[in-house]
């Protein structure tokens, strides 16, 4: 693979959803790292300039770094299609797909893949009775938010309903989740093929914003620990989950491992973070995959349907 071939790349980064900073982190890094490599590339905020100027300024490949809406929703990807310009990453509907944790558990629990138990939250819901349905704790969240942005977890079924209005604020479309306790893990895939699990520590009670991009307290392993059997089990699990939606070129499959060995499928991002924190580089440097090479990886993997 020669880095000529690519032309001029725009790194899509920033944008206009809530994860706009964690963007502008990923966006950077990977642009560093294109450039280290020999790729002429250049940042591109949809934000602030009109997308239009992707194809009056020549460019031949788009480094998709937003996260969230109007970035790993499918809107820009669909632009990109009009366009004919590559792309890394999932497809229109892939992303829509999976950006939506409520369709993702539908397609999920119709080929038989394990998924928290769920409830869609409304304003006259009986919160009362979604708490006894599905047990306490419960996750609320919003369905098309990421980076756990207007996540709660509520332990007394009075705090529910402040739980729904906070989600709500993000999104219209709110989950309630019953609370699985076990190990966090994350399985990244690159094309078709999974990299090592990464098994996280938080030192707090929840996997939230702060312990994903703030805190020096949440602890990351890979190798996971696991045994392998296990290990290779889950990834094929992972696999599947991601590909059952649709998802190609890169992405990142979150899930929870009951001590009882138990695997439940939380969601699917296809357009995860390269920040410092970032799971992907991790589990790609312990198979011997540089930053560099696997930013150059997915952008060898751009395309236009």
């Amino acid at each position: 693979m020669t880095t000529h071939n690519f032309g001029k790349v725009a790194v899509l980064l920033g944008g206009r959803s809530a994860e706009r900073e964690v963007s502008l982190q990923s966006g950077h890094a990977v642009l560093e790292a294109l450039r280290r490599s020999g790729v002429d590339a250049h940042p591109f905020d949809p934000a602030e300039r009109a997308l239009e100027d992707l194809q009056h300024q020549g460019f031949k490949k788009a480094f998709i770094a937003l996260h969230g809406r109007f970035g790993e929703d499918g809107t820009i990807q669909g632009i990109l299609e009009w366009m004919r310009l590559p792309y890394t990453g999932s497809g229109v509907m892939a992303s829509a797909l999976a950006m939506d944790k409520w369709r993702t558990k539908l397609i999920w629990q119709a080929v038989g893949i394990s998924s928290p138990r769920y409830a869609v939250l409304q304003a006259d819901s009986n919160f009362d009775e979604i708490a006894e349905t599905l047990g306490l704790p419960l996750i609320v969240k919003p369905a098309r938010e990421g980076s756990t942005i207007g996540l709660s977890k509520v332990h007394d079924k009075r705090d529910l309903a402040e739980a729904y209005r906070l989600a709500a604020q993000h999104d219209a479309l709110v989950l309630a989740e019953e609370f699985i306790a076990g190990k966090e893990l994350t399985v990244a895939i690159l094309g078709e093929t999974p990299l090592p699990v990464v098994r996280i520590e938080i030192a707090g009670e929840l996997y939230d914003y702060q312990a994903k991009y703030v805190s020096d307290e949440t602890r990351y392993f890979c190798p996971s620990g696991l045994a392998d059997e296990l290990e290779a089990a889950i990834k094929a699990q992972a696999l599947q989950a991601y590909q059952v939606l649709g998802c190609e070129g890169w992405g990142r499959v979150d899930l929870i491992l009951t001590a009882a060995g138990q695997c439940y499928f939380l969601e699917a991002n296809t357009s995860p973070g390269m920040t410092s924190h970032s799971l992907v580089p991790m589990a790609a440097k312990a198979v011997g995959i540089s930053f560099n090479e696997l930013v150059m990886n997915i952008l060898a993997l751009a395309h236009v349907e």
